[in-house]
């Protein structure tokens, strides 16, 4: 019937289609057996036939039949995924090039390739033009393809040509007005969707439509959305789950990730990856092993993405010799694997550590990437390794890696910190791209340390032109004058900040205590244990006195007496958190407290004498670092 209609005029056009119709896969055809003689005589099952099958010549937009074993198109089909895989266009053409026969998933694959690499929409179109019959599967690609490449609406134009539409379809391009923030047409595009395969359908579009509302921190759609859902599956709940994160609502991410298990759905690597994230952001190291436990009893336990997510979330909470024995028993690592423990001995002040790690991975099978020289950097600011900070910076072009804005803001801090802020000031005007207000707020930060009052103004009108709502600008450059007693500036600096409504990020401090999560902010007077909390401190600040404390008032930017600032200090969030710790744990266990903002120069010389007086590990994690508090000795000694 096939070859008859193909050598009928009229209807030779329906030929190839009605072959891949009775014979849509590679596998259906290997069974496919012609005359050889003539080729408009009955298909014939025999066999004892030659084995010929209809396949597509790329020279012709017919089938032609042709003498070869289809299990060689299968073999160079897979050869050819395999490479755009691996993002090796160039091997997938030459496999393609030299096929003496073509089928619909050979064209698939190599325009597949396409979609993976920006800027080559013209080839991809080119190819696509070429397809004999291209399938739903094609009209796909190159829809994914105009979205990479050309934005919503050509791609949407050509959505509308598509002669078939299918669930992929449907949420390539809601997903495309989603990612792009045209929520109102992801919406309207979704009312006018078919309702064909309901269920399957329903769940994977409306998962793309809450993925999109929580990307731009539209949450309360997402959760309507989220709510009237009959069905969900995996990535519903991950995208979910994920959303919560990215909108700073751990506590919710938590929340439902213990929801989606009682449903009886079974996470994968992207969910724990987003839970332990939950667990880093709230430092709730108990769950974080709750969730260590369930991977080590599944398939997840040799899975290198999990198994990193997990090391960075022992790192983040404070845990680092469980970060090091699960980094130590992975047979497999990736770079992220030790980028992130890189990552966790710089954030935790171990900075030989970090960089011995470094060396070991470069003197491994493994390639640094950027991230990987951010981590460095970092370890050398923390443990003020200025000058091998420096030559670390300059041997990324050894590597092939261009210096990006994280590079050169790390490289200021450190000189920064170490008192060299012209060279710091120098390094800006060099850098090859315009400054970013963090790069300002970093030297900034340099220049309370030292306290040069006119780099700082420097650094603040810089910071403030960039990015006028900067509560840190305008906070650390009142913090610097309070310092030097100027107190007619700081009361200049807080009207400018009610001009520009610029509302200053209150600090507060947490600490977790038998799975509750206990939070404390300066002058906190509503907490249901604070009288117990006051007593402790007071007995505290008595015994440091004897031991050699001196408050220091510069920290405090209220112009008030100075017996009112001594009372100001010592109910810091932070100082409050550690005593609440000290009455709650036993004796001789480690307080591990958390802070929103930098820790102040008094708590941190406080906590050194609150840790020898107790005899206690006070572990503080502040924005910046983690403080190993122990003995009266920090582990960031003093260079912070």
């Amino acid at each position: 019937m096939i070859i008859n209609l193909r050598n009928s005029r009229a209807y030779a056009q329906f030929s190839p289609s009605l072959f891949r119709r009775f014979f849509p896969t590679e596998s259906h055809i290997q069974n496919l057996h012609v005359n050889s003689n003539e080729e408009s005589s009955p298909i014939s099952c025999s066999n004892h036939s030659p084995r010929r099958t209809h396949l597509v010549s790329p020279n012709n937009m017919t089938p032609k039949v042709h003498v070869q074993p289809t299990s060689d198109v299968v073999s160079l089909n897979k050869s050819i995924t395999n490479f755009v895989r691996a993002g090796d266009l160039e091997s997938a053409h030459k496999v393609f090039d030299k096929m003496p026969v073509r089928t619909t998933v050979t064209w698939n694959s190599i325009l597949s390739g396409y979609t993976k690499v920006a800027g080559k929409m013209k080839e991809a179109r080119e190819v696509f033009d070429k397809i004999p019959e291209p399938d739903s599967v094609s009209y796909n690609i190159m829809l994914a393809c105009y979205l990479r490449n050309c934005g919503v609406e050509a791609a949407l134009a050509f959505f509308n040509t598509m002669p078939v539409k299918d669930i992929a379809s449907w949420n390539t391009l809601i997903s495309g007005f989603a990612r792009n923030g045209q929520m109102k047409d992801a919406f309207d595009l979704f009312s006018v969707m078919p309702e064909k395969n309901g269920v399957s359908w329903s769940v994977v579009v409306e998962t793309a439509m809450l993925t999109g509302y929580m990307k731009f921190g539209k949450v309360e759609l997402a959760e309507r959305i989220f709510r009237r859902m009959a069905v969900r599956n995996l990535v519903t709940w991950n995208s979910m789950i994920a959303g919560y994160v990215e909108n700073c609502r751990s506590n919710d991410g938590l929340k439902l990730f213990k929801a989606m298990i009682e449903s009886r759905a079974r996470p994968n690597s992207s969910s724990m990856s987003s839970v332990l994230l939950c667990c880093s952001n709230l430092s709730a190291l108990p769950m974080g092993r709750q969730v260590h436990n369930m991977v080590s009893k599944s398939p997840l336990s040799k899975d290198i993405t999990a198994c990193t997510s997990l090391i960075s979330m022992y790192c983040k909470c404070g845990d680092l010799d469980s970060a090091w024995k699960l980094f130590v028993e992975m047979p497999l690592k990736d770079v992220i694997t030790w980028n992130a423990m890189i990552s966790g001995y710089a954030q935790h002040g171990a900075g030989r550590k970090a960089l011995h790690l470094f060396d070991e991975m470069r003197n491994g099978a493994m390639k640094p990437d950027w991230i990987t020289f951010v981590a460095v950097l970092l370890a050398c600011n923390h443990a003020g390794f200025v000058d091998l900070g420096v030559q670390c910076f300059k041997s990324m072009k050894e590597f092939g890696i261009e210096a990006k804005p994280d590079h050169y803001t790390c490289v200021i801090d450190l000189l920064g910190r170490a008192g060299k802020l012209d060279e710091a000031v120098s390094m800006i005007n060099e850098m090859p791209f315009k400054p970013h207000a963090a790069i300002f707020g970093t030297l900034l930060g340099a220049c309370r340390i030292h306290k040069n009052l006119d780099m700082a103004e420097f650094a603040a009108k810089n910071l403030l032109e960039l990015d006028p709502k900067s509560a840190t600008g305008y906070v650390q450059l009142a913090n610097i004058y309070a310092s030097t007693n100027k107190w007619d500036r700081v009361a200049k600096v807080r009207k400018m900040m009610k001009e520009h409504n610029v509302v200053k990020i209150p600090g507060y401090s947490w600490i977790e205590i038998k799975s509750v999560t206990h939070e404390f902010r300066s002058g906190d007077r509503i907490h249901p244990e604070l009288k117990s909390i006051h007593n402790k401190l007071n007995e505290l600040d008595g015994k440091m006195k004897v031991a050699g404390y001196v408050p220091d008032l510069e920290f405090v930017l209220h112009d008030v007496e100075e017996e009112h600032k001594e009372k100001l200090l010592l109910w810091h969030s932070e100082k409050l958190a550690i005593a609440f710790g000290l009455i709650k744990t036993a004796p001789g266990t480690p307080i591990r407290v958390f802070k929103n903002l930098r820790v102040c120069g008094d708590c941190h010389r406080a906590i050194k004498f609150i840790s020898e007086i107790e005899k206690r590990e006070i572990i503080v994690r502040d924005t910046t670092r983690f403080h190993h508090f122990r003995n009266g000795i920090c582990s960031c000694g003093d260079y912070w």
